[in-house]
């Protein structure tokens, strides 16, 4: 690195590294310290250097036929510059002497204007048109945060809702750039979802979860690339009826048709050993599949598993929490001390079961399913006269009120559910 004195001011002289040669013709370029002391002048020039580097990175990520990143790299150069990026339009409206200083900016070597610099600092950059599967490109990236934690299954579960309300915009009013949806667009795939509603296709919680996950995307990338758009997503969901609730496994249900010697032989060891799991503890089927030989504790005064964020993320900061082992559950994981790795990354435990108790006539109704023992659990505690706070933090729900100390030992919550455990 060469420091020379021209005309009062230190400058900075450096060979153009070979990578930069398509966006740079000089050879060796010359860089202005805007000092006349050799120490300052020392202490700027790798600064310097620096952001001599970002601009030709700059300049080299412009030179494509992506229009996406040619804007982006207009943006980057104006900012490694010294400036805010600006439109033609909005450059033409600044005062004169803000002008002024963005042209005088522009670097001009062997007096030709730098036209990456003067692209960037005037703004003639044209600005690009995201569609709306380009959005959703943008969005993986753009809200990854939502991701952190979420194990591979989780993430298919979070990803596909989000595809699928995208795909379905499209075919109704085809993959518009995101800047020109407008109300009537919005309007016309609402009406496509208010007659699959009135011909009973699908409920209207259905509708509107589509309806939130597209203007989740496009919101997140209106305001993450700064694109100022007024998106014309207000009030289109439509009222939902009554929540559905599942039902609950009657304790004589459960203890005469799904505990009846030999009922559940047919079934695998695995998806069986994760049913009975739940009869006395009530855990969600992903945190049952999500245990390991580290939260299966058997070699304990208290035979307990804990819940916890380990390779997956968990349904709330409730959701953490441990439970105690007793009958047949305990039983279970006492055959199965290391979890169930044929389920821990695998979404098809519900649907294995499902299938298995529908086809064997172990659904109390049509309505019921596998989940239907997590609600006969808190059914049962209910009945029980298990306290609230107890209930709630067994089953991994916020509490209504203030938490206070620590709550019970495990030793008396064991004992507690041991007197309705089946």
């Amino acid at each position: 690195m060469s420091i020379s004195k021209r005309s009062n001011t230190y400058h900075l002289r450096r060979r153009v590294p070979r990578r930069y040669r398509d966006v740079e013709p000089r050879d060796t370029v010359w860089i202005s310290l805007h000092t006349d002391s050799e120490t300052v002048a020392k202490s700027k020039a790798d600064r310097a250097w620096g952001q001599m580097i970002e601009a030709w990175e700059a300049r080299l990520a412009g030179d494509t036929n992506d229009a996406e990143a040619r804007y982006a790299a207009a943006q980057e150069l104006a900012r490694v510059r010294g400036f805010r990026y600006l439109d033609i339009g909005r450059v033409s409206s600044l005062p004169v002497a803000e002008l002024v200083e963005r042209v005088e900016a522009v670097s001009a070597p062997a007096g030709a204007p730098d036209m990456a610099e003067a692209t960037a600092l005037l703004g003639t950059t044209q600005e690009p048109h995201i569609t709306v599967t380009r959005a959703l490109e943008h969005y993986w990236t753009l809200a990854r945060e939502k991701t952190f934690g979420k194990s591979e299954d989780q993430l298919r579960r979070w990803r596909n809702p989000r595809i699928k309300a995208v795909r379905n915009f499209v075919a109704v009013v085809g993959d518009k750039a995101i800047d020109s949806i407008t109300r009537d667009d919005m309007l016309d795939f609402r009406q496509m979802w208010l007659e699959r509603i009135e011909g009973g296709e699908v409920t209207a919680n259905s509708a509107n979860k589509d309806l939130i996950h597209l203007g989740d995307i496009l919101k997140t990338v209106n305001t993450m690339k700064r694109l100022g758009l007024d998106l014309p997503l207000g009030e289109l969901s439509f009222k939902e009826g009554e929540t559905r609730t599942r039902p609950l496994f009657s304790v004589e249900w459960i203890k005469t048709r799904l505990l009846a010697p030999g009922a559940l032989d047919g079934l695998n060891a695995e998806a069986r050993g994760l049913l009975l799991g739940m009869v006395n503890t009530g855990y969600r089927p992903s945190e049952g599949a999500a245990l390991t030989a580290d939260t299966i504790r058997l070699d304990t005064d208290v035979p307990h598993i804990s819940i916890e964020p380990t390779g997956r993320q968990l349904k709330s900061q409730y959701a953490r929490r441990v439970i105690p082992l007793t009958g047949v559950s305990l039983e279970a994981f006492r055959a199965f001390p290391e979890g169930f790795p044929r389920y821990r990354d695998s979404a098809t435990l519900s649907a294995t079961v499902n299938k298995y108790l529908r086809g064997k006539g172990l659904l109390e109704t049509p309505d019921h399913s596998f989940y239907s023992l997590r609600h006969s659990f808190e059914d049962r505690m209910l009945a029980a006269g298990i306290d609230d706070r107890i209930r709630r933090d067994l089953f991994g729900h916020r509490l209504d009120r203030e938490r206070y100390g620590k709550g019970v030992s495990l030793e008396h919550v064991a004992k507690l559910v041991a007197g309705f455990a089946l």
